[in-house]
């Protein structure tokens, strides 16, 4: 038998270098059903990690934790669904937190949330539930804590102080943290846009995935809109 610290051990690392990858995921789902006699440790693990990491990998567990109860479901262990949908709304507290740090979140709450409801693993009822708390943490697109810090200009404004990275006691992430998230969510769109090619071409299925799918307009998109229009500019000068 498995040693229960080393299990927990590796399962926690897993969990806090999850990234945009399925790979990741998947991996970190199969090490947890290989291990299924300890559910309940291995759950404590991901509430625990939940509350320690930073927010980019709070999303990178939530979109796990879609990953690890498609798999339960499927291999017919209920006990981390069971679980999951008891301790719901404490995981949805740690990844969007309703003091705003969260607010870049809270897509991939209801991303996740939708998943788990069409795979019939959350109900209906209490997607609803949530979607109301949600609409409330749902603050304007960049929201304060997204903004890179401006170091020299604080030192200016508090000159004898440290810099913080907190406004309105909100803990920003670093320009590291910011220019992972989007690294991040690119390779999500990337992914979602192949996916397409895996769709039955009848009716309507196609387009009604890509509405339920596709995000809000964000600041990756303004980046990666203005990175092609500064490439064309340049290929425009060579000719």
């Amino acid at each position: 038998m498995a040693d229960p610290f080393e299990v927990r051990m590796r399962f926690t690392s897993q969990l806090q270098h999850l990234n945009a990858s399925v790979n990741s995921s998947q991996k970190a789902a199969h090490y947890a059903l290989k291990y299924r006699d300890m559910d309940e440790d291995l759950h404590s693990c991901i509430l625990e990690q939940l509350e320690r990491n930073s927010m980019n990998n709070r999303a990178n567990i939530m979109y796990f934790i879609e990953h690890l109860c498609d798999m339960a479901q499927r291999e017919n262990h209920l006990n981390f669904v069971r679980m999951m949908q008891k301790d719901i709304l404490m995981v949805v507290d740690a990844v969007a937190p309703s003091d705003g740090s969260g607010a870049a979140n809270v897509k991939v709450v209801r991303r996740v949330l939708n998943g788990l409801q069409q795979k019939s693993i959350l109900p209906p009822e209490t997607v609803q539930e949530i979607e109301a708390c949600l609409k409330e943490r749902d603050t304007i697109a960049e929201h304060p804590a997204l903004s890179p810090i401006d170091a020299n200009s604080q030192r200016e404004h508090q000159p004898n102080q440290i810099a913080t990275a907190k406004v309105n006691g909100v803990t920003r992430p670093d320009k590291r943290q910011i220019e992972q998230r989007i690294e991040e969510d690119r390779e999500r769109h990337k992914r979602l846009r192949e996916s397409i090619w895996a769709i039955s071409d009848e009716g309507d299925q196609e387009f009604e995935k890509m509405w339920d799918d596709v995000s809000d307009i964000g600041e990756d998109d303004y980046i990666l809109a203005e990175e092609e229009a500064m490439e064309r500019k340049q290929a425009l000068d060579l000719e």
